[in-house]
């Protein structure tokens, strides 16, 4: 019979809630933080081990992050990971990714690039597909609302200005920031990202919304057209 070791069954050396009730969660190395969320092991698979083997499956250089890359399918691949240990992990995810996305929300202004690119970093720098957002500010410079326009090739040929612009005076929006990632995290624009950008702005102009910046969001950087005079 399997045996299944909990983290409170684990030698008082080992017991991660015990180190975080005494030190802070801040002091639990990437496994015993694993480890506690997952709760127990499988498979008389120990749940820090088990946590271990999730990390070595988001490879050494990507640590903790690189669980973003992976499935609930490959995860399960992992021994001992089942539905329920694959869904609680991606839950965690996603969950770090609007707790990241909530703080930068309270002072989200057009006028900071630097803090548009904070606000979308952690939703957009783990994408396997390219995402096209459009952020809607007001006449103050606050961020109204925001929506993903497309999934996958960002070009001319699949973003339709129409549709942007068609959401944008719905929402009674007077500026406009087009923000899109790049899955290889490789910042440079493209001839489509200058064509495209290029593009959208001559529209805008024509109603008179302004599309004031393009953001592109890489692994843990930006590019801000605004910055780099690229408009």
């Amino acid at each position: 019979m399997a045996q299944h070791l909990t983290v409170k069954e684990l030698p008082i050396t080992e017991k991660p809630y015990e180190k975080c009730i005494k030190k802070g969660a801040e002091f639990l190395s990437d496994s015993e933080l694993l480890a506690v969320i997952i709760r127990t092991g499988s498979q008389g698979i120990k749940s820090t081990d088990l946590a271990n083997s999730i990390l070595k499956e988001c490879g050494e250089s990507k640590g903790l992050s690189g669980l973003f890359d992976l499935s609930i399918n490959r995860l399960k691949k992992i021994k001992g990971i089942g539905d329920v240990k694959a869904v609680q992990i991606k839950c965690i995810c996603e969950l770090s990714k609007r707790i990241s996305k909530s703080q930068a929300s309270n002072n989200l202004y057009m006028n900071s690039p630097q803090t548009i690119a904070a606000y979308y970093m952690e939703e957009l720098r783990h994408e396997q597909q390219e995402q096209l957002v459009i952020a809607m500010f007001n006449t103050k410079n606050a961020l109204i609302a925001d929506k993903v326009i497309s999934k996958g090739t960002v070009d001319c040929s699949i973003i339709s200005p129409r549709e942007i612009f068609i959401e944008a005076l719905k929402r009674e929006a007077v500026n406009l920031v087009i923000i899109h990632n790049h899955p290889s995290g490789d910042v440079t624009p493209s001839k489509e990202d200058l064509h495209t950008t290029k593009r959208l702005k001559e529209c805008g102009a024509l109603i008179g919304i302004s599309v004031i910046d393009h953001i592109i969001i890489g692994d843990n950087k930006y590019l801000s057209f605004n910055e780099r005079g690229l408009f």
